[in-house]
């Protein structure tokens, strides 16, 4: 049996803070990289915000982020050997080390995501899936010969998720393109690609009479599952529906400033 007398404590300090455009947890993908549309900052803490140290990284287009799950810090004395991880429907139990479940033993997560570039000494980056506020511990470049692993295999999850249908009412459409305009920020595309996951628990039934909602930058976004059938352009969505179960769309309703 492991003798753990000899393992010093230790302490992680915050380096960065990143600035998101994600306000709450749910509707984050579940993967870095599901949501290119997404987009945020982080903000370096001396005294790591001295341009000294991020000197070279003009010479790499992805970085590995090391990260606390700040909203996922397990209570004293708190042990989980077993997590429900989304990709299972959020109802079958496998070893916690086996998932990316953010319950973790340590609240430590790991992203790949894009460099944008560098604005005022804040790495501008995309494909996130970093809720706002989240401490970031370190952060390295990623090297593709090395991190780039075409033969390796995950049984578990080893395809992209299916994606669902997202549509917009037609004044919401025009509100999601002016937002953007007013942000600078691709508004549109963020909505599609967020909500094309299927942001609600897998083990969840859609209810066709609520209205669920997420907020992003400064903007809340509502949505309803809809049947394809009942959809405003109710056209079929392909003959590859016909004789199958219906999936159901998100019918995005609203966009208002919060």
């Amino acid at each position: 049996m492991a003798n753990d007398s000899h393992i010093p404590d230790f302490s992680i300090k915050a380096i960065g803070i990143v600035h998101s455009c994600f306000k709450e947890k749910f509707a984050i993908p579940r993967q870095p990289a599901l949501a290119p549309a997404a987009r945020g900052e982080i903000e370096l803490l001396p005294p790591y915000d001295d341009p000294v140290a991020i000197e070279g990284l003009e010479n790499v287009s992805h970085l590995w982020l090391s990260f606390i799950f700040h909203q996922a810090i397990p209570k004293e004395g708190e042990v989980r050997l077993r997590v429900r991880p989304p990709r299972l429907g959020g109802n079958k139990k496998i070893g916690v080390f086996a998932t990316r479940a953010t319950h973790r033993p340590n609240p430590l997560g790991l992203s790949v995501v894009k460099l944008e570039g560098i604005k005022n000494g804040r790495l501008q980056i995309s494909g996130i899936d970093l809720l706002d506020g989240t401490p970031i511990v370190d952060i390295k470049p990623y090297v593709p010969y090395a991190d780039a692993l075409p033969n390796a295999t995950n049984s578990i999850a080893s395809a992209s998720p299916e994606l669902s249908d997202v549509e917009f009412d037609a004044k919401v459409l025009v509100a999601a393109q002016e937002h953007g305009k007013r942000l600078g920020q691709p508004v549109k595309e963020l909505i599609e690609q967020m909500l094309a996951q299927d942001p609600k628990p897998a083990y969840q039934k859609a209810d066709p009479e609520r209205i669920y909602g997420v907020k992003i930058w400064d903007l809340e976004v509502k949505w309803r599952y809809l049947s394809n059938a009942l959809l405003p352009s109710s056209e079929p969505k392909g003959s590859e529906q016909k004789g199958s179960e219906q999936k159901n769309t998100l019918y995005i309703v609203s966009i208002e400033v919060v």
